[in-house]
């Protein structure tokens, strides 16, 4: 069995045991996570056996050690030298274990294994998430995520400038024979830091009765559903100290920000002034962001022609899908809610293109155990380094309901 149809069938096998659970049949889940536990089993012993024999198969290099002496019975020496593929101690079942009695009861894990990284160099670092959990945690959060999945990644070094493109070049046409202007690319750089992000990971589960595969659904749900919801956020409002910057930290470009007057409603004008503050060149790829209790205040409403400006439609999953005047719209609860009376000046919704929102790690996650002086518990965190920024603001248009008057 190859790695790829390993996975695929325990991912199978995971998914079959969450359906049951959530329909309540708790035996058959149980019976479904013994099933993962055996392929584990089985496919390590597999993969011990391969290495086992590919140790065996090498061909041996015979060695001519007459210079250094004769054996007293006239034979000679050979060595055999063999060469290994570089192994991943951090995908083994082995380490899985390992990582599963130290979340639940704090057991260290075995020097051999949390040594074998040697070049991990940073005095902070914690316990390694084992790769195949890190990969699942990573696409958990890609599915759950309304926003993460519609920025852009990296994973660069912190502290490195990266040049980023603030003017775009313009062609022009020239008579037969004249010289053009010289057009200047205007560029400036972005250097990205490392904020820390954790979570305290609950985990209830009784070490003695509790399986490989039912220990890892848990803990890639309790990892994936907290650090999406704290990334989304930043994304939508973080301040830039401590934390991310988010889109609404920026300043809309000049003539990019519609108001809603104190004594006005948000109302069908507020989406055509705000469609028409958009440039033109970031059309393709902006949405709007906004509340559900925003989104709201558009249904009922209609356009000249009568036609409803807010539409929710469902996909073939079921999924809600929401436009207004045609363009998706992404709720989020990181900003405030429209409402006809504020204390200040509220940004209640915006347009952006969210590829040039960059959010930079590496998704290296790990996890570290303590103890709380004042509760005596033992609590597990997990934490990963992170940051983001807009590197491109010429998409975001904002709409800003304005305070009253020495409000």
């Amino acid at each position: 069995m190859t790695k790829e149809e390993y996975m695929n069938k325990r991912k199978g096998l995971i998914n079959e045991a969450q359906s049951f659970i959530d329909a309540g049949k708790l035996k058959e889940a149980a019976d479904k996570t013994k099933e993962v536990k055996a392929l584990d089993d089985s496919f390590d012993a597999e993969s011990k056996a391969r290495a086992n024999l590919a140790a065996l198969s090498g061909t041996p290099k015979i060695v001519d050690i007459s210079s250094a002496g004769k054996p007293v019975d006239g034979t000679t020496a050979a060595s055999t030298v063999t060469s290994a593929e570089p192994v991943d101690v951090f995908d083994s079942v082995e380490y899985r274990k390992a990582f599963m009695r130290n979340v639940l009861n704090g057991t260290p894990i075995p020097a051999r294994l949390r040594d074998a990284d040697e070049s991990t160099k940073t005095p902070d670092v914690g316990t390694v998430i084992p790769t195949t959990i890190m990969q699942r945690i990573i696409e958990k959060m890609e599915a759950v995520g309304m926003i993460l999945p519609l920025v852009t990644h990296t994973a660069y070094p912190a502290g490195v400038s990266i040049p980023t493109s603030t003017v775009k070049p313009v062609a022009t046409w020239v008579a037969e024979g004249a010289g053009s202007d010289k057009q200047k690319k205007t560029t400036g750089s972005i250097t990205f830091g490392y904020y820390k992000l954790r979570c305290a990971i609950s985990m209830s589960l009784e070490v003695s009765v509790t399986t490989l595969g039912m220990f890892e659904t848990s803990f890639v749900n309790n990892v994936s559903e907290a650090m999406t919801k704290a990334q989304e956020q930043a994304i939508i409002s973080g301040t830039g100290t401590g934390q991310p910057k988010g889109i609404l930290a920026e300043t809309a470009p000049n003539g990019q920000n519609v108001d809603i007057a104190a004594s006005g409603k948000i109302d069908y004008s507020t989406l055509v002034d705000a469609e028409a503050a958009l440039p033109l060149a970031y059309e393709n790829g902006a949405v709007w962001f906004m509340t559900k209790k925003t989104f709201m205040k558009f249904i009922g409403m209609v356009d000249s022609a009568k036609q409803p400006i807010a539409r929710v439609n469902y996909g073939i999953n079921g999924a809600p899908e929401r436009t207004l005047l045609g363009r998706r719209v992404i709720l989020n609860d990181y900003m405030s809610n429209y409402a006809d009376t504020v204390e200040s000046d509220t940004v209640v919704a915006f347009l952006f293109r969210p590829e040039d929102y960059i959010f930079n790690t590496n998704y290296a996650v790990t996890v570290k155990r303590y103890e709380d002086n004042d509760t005596d518990d033992q609590v597990t965190k997990a934490i990963m380094l992170a940051d983001g920024k807009v590197v491109d603001k010429n998409s975001l248009v904002t709409v800003t309901k304005k305070a009253a008057a020495g409000g």
